[in-house]
């Protein structure tokens, strides 16, 4: 657990590539795992690594038939 980075707001946000509002309204909705430090929010590292799996969508492979094009 010493292993663990708290990031702030502004850091979590350039990591997922998003606004610092958004990561702002996950914390406010509760939507994602959060430490108070007085009156800052840190996010874990560990914690956006598992957002980020949570959300990823995986492909859907499809069988393509040989006969469907013309031509």
């Amino acid at each position: 657990m010493a292993d663990r980075l708290l990031l702030s707001v502004p850091e979590a946000a350039e990591r997922l590539g998003v606004g610092e509002r958004f990561i702002r309204r996950l914390v406010s909705e509760r939507r994602i795992r959060y430490v108070k430090v007085g009156k800052h929010v840190r996010i874990a590292d560990v914690v956006l690594d598992a957002y980020i799996e949570e959300r990823t969508v995986e492909p859907v492979r499809t069988r393509r038939s040989r006969y469907g094009k013309a031509a």
